[in-house]
């Protein structure tokens, strides 16, 4: 299991440190039923801890039909500014009650509506999106 580097922290967090309520757009990207690519923003998507991002989903669509059905599941974040980002592989988990789902009910308020479940990201790779001969390169 991979795990947040204090620098990727910081790159996923910034905005929030510069008092918006969100971080860096996430992009979570899943394989559909029928083998193609599906891929989608998640604004609430955030570090849980060092080896777990989570976010509420709000829609309830085919990204989480993918994760129920158990698709991998590739989440980005890239700071176009210091053209820099992350792409992190691995397995998530939706839950429509129990402790994460209360936990990102009591997160969306004033933020946004109710959401239909939390998902919950185990991160398993990690990769650079840092512009130059290293993107795309996993880090240990």
């Amino acid at each position: 299991m991979a795990k947040l580097t204090d620098a990727i922290k910081d790159l996923i967090l910034n905005p929030v440190k510069e008092k918006a309520w969100t971080a860096q757009l996430g992009w979570i990207a899943t394989v559909r039923e029928d083998g193609a690519p599906n891929i989608g923003p998640k604004r609430s998507c955030r570090i849980y801890n060092d080896a777990t991002l989570v976010w509420n989903e709000n829609t309830g669509g085919e990204i989480m039909k993918d994760i129920e059905r158990g698709s991998k599941v590739a989440v980005a974040f890239a700071n176009w500014d210091k053209l820099d980002g992350y792409r992190f592989i691995g397995t998530a988990e939706v839950h429509k009650e129990g402790k994460y789902y209360d936990e990102a009910v009591e997160w969306a308020k004033g933020k946004m509506g109710v959401p239909k479940a939390a998902v919950v990201f185990h991160i398993e790779e990690v990769y650079t999106l840092k512009s130059g001969p290293t993107a795309g390169t996993r880090i240990d």
